[in-house]
């Protein structure tokens, strides 16, 4: 595993885990603002991203592998290989959010307060019927028949990215890699005027549509076409100082050199009942220790899967201390606003270890 830390060796740990398409270097804003709150802060590059090596990143290989109770062991590992007994918080954003939650669901021993980001946890799945398939979006089928259905036919982004060719589409992406990964980036930003998020009423087909494209994609659209009418003008990229040029530059070398297969598995493995039936082992517990939720006020993901927030601040934690949505923020609320960002989450540590 790739790892950036900041920090002593002796101060309590804080594990920072990255989503799509991301890295550990998408910390590096609020990194030193911990460490200099005496926290040991570690971002890894997680299972299939950047520098970390080992995994079965092929389309025809293990996607099992990218299961969520595999992914919490990699984290169990790092910890183990620092010799550290464990940690003060676990931290994660949009798809390290549920990493993090399943690793403080599971492991509350060795991870003693999580914070979730951009990606809100409704807790466990509900104990299948004798027969059936787990529960969740993975078990709704004829919402996609719909969405193609809709007289502006749609499908979800999750499902696209499970296909074989999303990622050569990505990494070959007509407008060049670097130029799509600035366009994504921004539509999903508060950057973007035209992201107001609003809740959704239900998993169907007309509330999902009501989702932007890079979340509901229109039908005969790939991802880099989706994206591409986003893309920021020049003087607005000038002006990004939360993503400047150079600091984009790391991302698309990275994913120039790995191609995106290795995260798209991970969207594979969440849509397979296959792949989440073990989970039901948990059904009705709930996170034990200190839990909270940050994201930006402009971002569409704290809504895109109905009810979740609502689950979440209701009944899959126990010691939930708060929900916080931060103005002038999108999906990169770590990035887009590190210092409040900082500030919010060196206060629920103080508030989870008192």
């Amino acid at each position: 595993m790739h790892v950036l830390e900041a920090g002593r060796a002796g101060d309590p740990a804080v594990v920072l885990l990255h989503g799509f398409p991301e890295l550990a270097v998408s910390w590096r804003k609020v990194m030193l603002p911990l460490a200099s709150a005496g926290h040991r802060v570690l971002a890894p590059d997680q299972r299939g991203y950047g520098r970390t090596t080992g995994s079965d990143d092929r389309y025809d290989g293990d996607v099992r592998s990218f299961r969520y109770l595999d992914l919490v062991e990699d984290v169990v590992g790092l910890l183990h290989a620092l010799g550290i007994a464990s940690a003060a918080a676990v931290i994660g954003h949009d798809f390290g959010s549920p990493v993090a939650a399943w690793a403080a669901l599971t492991r509350p021993s060795l991870f003693r307060a999580v914070a979730l980001m951009s990606a809100p946890f409704p807790g466990p799945p509900a104990p299948a019927v004798p027969g059936s398939r787990s529960a969740g979006p993975s078990e709704r089928p004829d919402v996609h028949a719909d969405l193609a259905a809709l007289p502006r036919p749609r499908k979800h982004y999750m499902w696209y990215y499970a296909t074989r060719e999303a990622n050569e589409r990505m990494r070959r992406a007509p407008q060049g890699l670097h130029d799509f990964l600035r366009a994504y980036y921004h539509v999903k930003s508060a950057d973007w005027a035209a992201n107001d998020p609003q809740p959704l009423s239900g998993w169907t087909a007309e509330e999902l549509a009501k989702l932007p494209t890079y979340y509901v994609m229109d039908l005969d659209r790939d991802m880099p076409a989706t994206v591409a009418p986003g893309m920021p003008t020049p003087g607005e990229i000038a002006a990004c100082e939360w993503l400047t040029d150079a600091e984009l530059a790391v991302y698309a070398g990275e994913y120039a050199r790995t191609g995106f297969q290795g995260g798209l598995n991970w969207y594979r493995c969440a849509i397979d009942p296959d792949c989440s039936a073990e989970l039901q082992a948990w059904a009705g517990r709930q996170i034990e220790v200190p839990a909270t939720f940050i994201a930006g006020k402009q971002d569409w993901g704290v809504y895109q899967l109905p009810g979740s927030l609502q689950r979440l601040e209701t009944a899959a934690c126990s010691r939930y201390l708060g929900t916080h949505l931060l103005d002038g923020a999108g999906h990169w609320v770590q990035q887009e606003q590190p210092v409040e960002t900082a500030r919010l989450l060196i206060d629920f540590l103080a508030r989870a270890n008192r």
